[in-house]
């Protein structure tokens, strides 16, 4: 068992490594446009689990889990070769949802000002010192 320091700068390289690899040594048309949003590691050094997204959204998700799912070996050597681990993890692929709930976001509030409603909180004139008349 690892440190959970350790576990976490393991999972930092294996982002760094992910993002390179996926950018310059991945052909799968499947996989074009994937985004690697994070990555955690167990204390055992067993699984690491990539967190993935696209450009597209979750219309390809399925598609792209696939492509993953084929590459996983491929994937897993090109990292062991660059992070020097005795047993490295496995990798496990899942699909993020944070980009496009955050754009999903975006798009509510900027359709709240244009439709010139207040998106700031208005918090009542109330002063809790004050005694209340009654």
């Amino acid at each position: 068992m690892v440190s959970e320091t350790r576990a976490v700068r393991i999972a930092e390289r294996i982002y760094r490594d992910l993002a390179v690899i996926f950018v310059t040594r991945i052909q799968d048309p499947r996989l074009t446009g994937v985004i690697v949003t994070d990555v955690k590691v167990d204390r055992e050094l067993s699984y690491a689990t990539v967190f993935v997204s696209a450009v597209e959204g979750s219309a390809r998700a399925p598609d792209i889990l696939a492509g993953l799912e084929h590459a996983q070996g491929f994937l897993r050597s090109e990292l062991a070769q660059n992070i020097d681990l005795r047993h490295f993890p496995r990798l496990r692929f899942r699909w993020d949802p944070t980009p496009e709930r955050a754009e999903a976001m975006e798009r509510l509030l900027s359709s709240l000002e244009e439709s010139g409603q207040d998106t700031d909180l208005v918090e009542p004139d109330v002063n809790p010192d004050e005694e209340r008349d009654e």
